[in-house]
């Protein structure tokens, strides 16, 4: 599912009265929410979705696959999502 498929189905769920824009916005609204939340707290819980966390990865070493030369990979942050119990029974 791609964004535009995502703001259909919204538009869908909240009814005939919502326009494709107001769903639109909807969507926006939730994911600069979670972008706002992971920065800040460095932790979104949704209760039968899942948490977005912050994760370190450390620095370490890693091979250029196309010259096969060892390079530096710097240290960095990065976004885990871990599954709650409800999205993990609908598969």
């Amino acid at each position: 599912m791609n964004k535009a498929e995502l703001v259909a189905s919204v538009q869908k769920i909240l009814g005939d009265d919502t326009s494709k824009a107001a769903a639109e916005r909807a969507v926006d609204a939730v994911v600069e929410a979670l972008k706002k939340g992971i920065k800040k707290d460095k932790s979104v819980q949704l209760i039968g979705f899942g948490t977005f966390s912050v994760t370190k990865r450390a620095a370490r070493t890693g091979v250029n696959p196309r010259t096969k030369e060892k390079i530096e990979i710097a240290a960095s942050k990065s976004v885990k999502f871990k599954p709650g119990a409800g999205l993990k029974s609908l598969l």
